[in-house]
């Protein structure tokens, strides 16, 4: 296994977990956001009422998009065992 072929692993890896990853950030985010916004308007500085929104946010993205994500996931681990050998040279 040559640097290249390692770094190459590693930035497909670490694109994969972005691609995975990203949409719940970025509910996580937006529920935040509009949860602060409100605190701000209302001045109620309760922590609790911004962390619930988010987890049921996370949740409900999560189950949205569960099966697009396995099979992101699945096509990656695929094609990675796939070309395993070609990775090892042999």
């Amino acid at each position: 296994m040559t640097e290249a072929v390692v770094v190459s692993l590693m930035n497909e890896a670490m694109r994969m977990t972005t691609l995975l990853a990203a949409p719940l950030l970025l509910g996580a985010l937006v529920v935040g956001l509009i949860i602060s916004i409100f605190q701000a308007v209302t001045q109620i500085q309760e922590q609790t009422l911004a962390i619930i929104p988010k987890m049921a946010a996370i949740l409900l993205i999560f189950a949205m998009l569960f099966p697009w994500m396995l099979s992101q996931a699945t096509a990656y681990m695929n094609a990675l065992f796939t070309n395993f050998p070609t990775f090892l040279g042999l």
